[in-house]
């Protein structure tokens, strides 16, 4: 069992930098693929960013690709989403997830595990 606590949310001008952190329970974070994903107001959950379980491989949307960075601190249970060049489109809650495998692709439906969100607002 995984519970994951995202923090870092807020209210930013189109431009701007956010970082997102996800703070994971357990002592079994270092063998879980972690997600970042996101959900606008009458859209479908998508795919923002994943690492694997020692930070040495990274994955991005091709929307986010040069302007997010994901990484982690497995000495810390914790997973970040460095936000930067920010647009009004990114305007989301953010969730964090985790799986043990990622066999079904970086998939809402294929995370085991999922924190309850933060809101980021983008203002032009």
């Amino acid at each position: 069992q995984v519970q994951l606590v995202e923090s870092g949310g807020g209210l930013v001008q189109a431009g701007g930098s956010l970082r997102l952190s996800c703070a994971a329970s357990g002592r079994t974070f270092s063998t879980y693929y972690m997600g970042w994903f996101r959900q606008a107001p009458g859209k479908e959950r998508e795919f923002v960013a994943g690492i694997n379980w020692s930070g040495g491989s990274t994955y991005y949307a091709d929307s986010v690709k040069g302007r997010f960075t994901i990484s982690r601190d497995n000495a810390k249970n914790t997973v970040y989403l460095q936000m930067n060049s920010l647009k009004p489109e990114d305007t989301a809650a953010y969730y964090c997830a985790a799986d043990r495998t990622v066999v079904a692709g970086w998939t809402p439906s294929g995370m085991d595990y999922w924190g309850k969100g933060t809101l980021v607002t983008v203002s032009s």
